[in-house]
């Protein structure tokens, strides 16, 4: 299988792989490898990437504390957003900023986005947009 990589590939320590991957199976995320004997799992959904691996302190800078990944959020455009929300909302996962539409300026013109954001089980913020 020929894997193609964005330049930019997120990996996010999880505390434990198996519910992590469940997880974002179940947002709609795909395996496109995955390492068992390394608790790592290689995701896409629509062109985004993560790679999630169970903590190993290979990569720990400091002692992890939930939520991880503070101060940081990462975005992903969807094809179809109103599928991903409503799958959110079927399966009861909390939403940490509602769908809305915002604003941002870059130089002389106004981008618009719609937008929501959850935490993953490791309080990583997921913010979708399209």
């Amino acid at each position: 299988m020929e894997v193609t990589f964005n330049k930019l590939i997120p990996e996010l320590s999880v505390s434990d792989i198996e519910k992590s991957r469940a997880f974002y199976l179940s947002l709609g995320f795909q395996v496109v490898y995955e390492r068992r004997e390394d608790k790592f799992c290689f995701l896409e959904l629509d062109g985004n990437q993560l790679m999630i691996e169970e903590v190993n302190d290979h990569w720990n800078t400091a002692t992890l504390e939930y939520p991880y990944g503070r101060g940081v959020n990462f975005s992903m455009e969807l094809s179809d957003l109103d599928k991903m929300y409503r799958n959110v909302k079927e399966n009861n996962y909390p939403i940490f900023r509602d769908m809305k539409v915002d604003e941002y300026r870059v130089d002389d013109k106004i981008y618009r986005d719609r937008e929501f954001l959850i935490q993953d089980l490791d309080g990583y913020l997921l913010r979708f947009v399209d």
